[in-house]
């Protein structure tokens, strides 16, 4: 018999982190333990973590049903992909928290190259919304530190001003020394999107992500048909949670790439749905966070790890935060490390 626990917290930013949504200044995880009764010295652990303009799940009834499902986690172990189909933020934390329970509650979820120490992930430098000066300053910062791959949030500001700051970059790093990715986070209009990506594509970028608000499919597919540079779909992904769904927007969109956020397209499984799906269809993938404390991105990386995608990905150590939980990960240069 397995028992379980939970407990919130409130991550607080150590400034202000400006999306097209709005501005954070803090977030809600719950970190569920689970064990069994008969060797309680093992701990498993996970993170149900919401942000709650963007989770589907969020309520005012989430967390009396995170409470249910951990006072009766029996119930919900037998079948957790089905049982939990429609909290994937949860069935996230259930299925970190098992598969820690099997490897002993160390936190060690997969043993790779990675969790010993001997080879980093490479990720992107994350640029987030603000007025000019303070993207710019994060530039400087970023390109300062090592990255050889920024993603910039875009949506918020005034557009030309956005184009100013990308035109910066440009001028002072090639598409061969500076690789530039952007998210929009759904902030274009379907009517103005096009002559947006004909204008951002002058300035050699990898790609954008989610250009319009996710549910236009047929909008979406017309993009992909016609845009000027890649499209990656994100938050596209948030909700879809059948196989046979999953397929139908893969193939009526055709997007150029998929972004993989465990903790809100429903756990590892589902990612790995996500990723077998897009490679049958020569579809390219990457995996990024979204603002979990360290203890669902410490799963996520050593997921990501197994992968073994050369692509940079969306990964950090949590340095977002004030009052973040103990990491075992750090950044070097343009890559993060796992370190016992």
């Amino acid at each position: 018999m397995l028992k379980a626990s939970s407990e919130k917290i409130t991550l607080e930013f150590k400034q202000p982190a400006g999306t097209s949504r709005g501005v954070l200044r803090e977030k809600d995880s719950w970190i569920i333990r689970i064990w069994d009764e008969k060797s309680p010295q093992a701990v498993g652990k996970g993170e149900a973590s919401i942000i709650k303009s963007l989770n589907p799940e969020w309520s005012d009834e989430y967390e009396s049903f995170l409470k249910k499902t951990v006072s009766r986690i029996n119930d919900y172990v037998e079948d957790l992909h089905q049982k939990l189909r429609d909290y994937p933020s949860i069935r996230f934390a259930v299925e970190s928290a098992l598969l820690d329970l099997k490897n002993n509650g160390n936190q060690l979820y997969f043993e790779t190259t990675f969790t010993r120490g001997s080879r980093g992930i490479p990720i992107n430098g994350l640029i987030w919304m603000g007025d000019k000066d303070f993207m710019l300053e994060q530039v400087r910062e970023k390109l300062g530190q090592g990255f050889t791959c920024i993603k910039m949030k875009i949506g918020a500001i005034d557009f030309d001003e956005e184009l100013r700051i990308l035109d910066f970059i440009r001028s002072h790093h090639s598409k061969n020394e500076i690789e530039l990715r952007v998210d929009a986070n759904g902030a274009f209009h379907p009517d103005k999107a096009l002559e947006k990506l004909k204008q951002l594509a002058k300035f050699d970028l990898h790609s954008i992500e989610q250009p319009i608000q996710q549910g236009q499919w047929n909008e979406m597919r017309q993009l992909c048909m016609n845009t000027p540079l890649p499209i990656a779909l994100d938050e596209e992904l948030i909700g879809i949670t059948a196989i046979n769904e999953k397929r139908n927007l893969l193939d009526k969109i055709q997007p150029q790439y998929i972004i993989l956020k465990p903790s809100l397209v429903g756990g590892l499984r589902a990612s790995d749905e996500w990723i077998e799906l897009a490679e049958e269809r020569k579809i390219g993938w990457w995996i990024t966070s979204a603002l979990e404390s360290n203890v669902g991105l410490n799963v996520i990386a050593q997921y990501t790890a197994t992968k073994n995608n050369p692509m940079p990905q969306g990964l950090g150590t949590g340095s977002l935060f004030s009052n973040n939980l103990p990491s075992a990960l750090s950044i070097k240069g343009d890559h993060l490390f796992y370190h016992k």
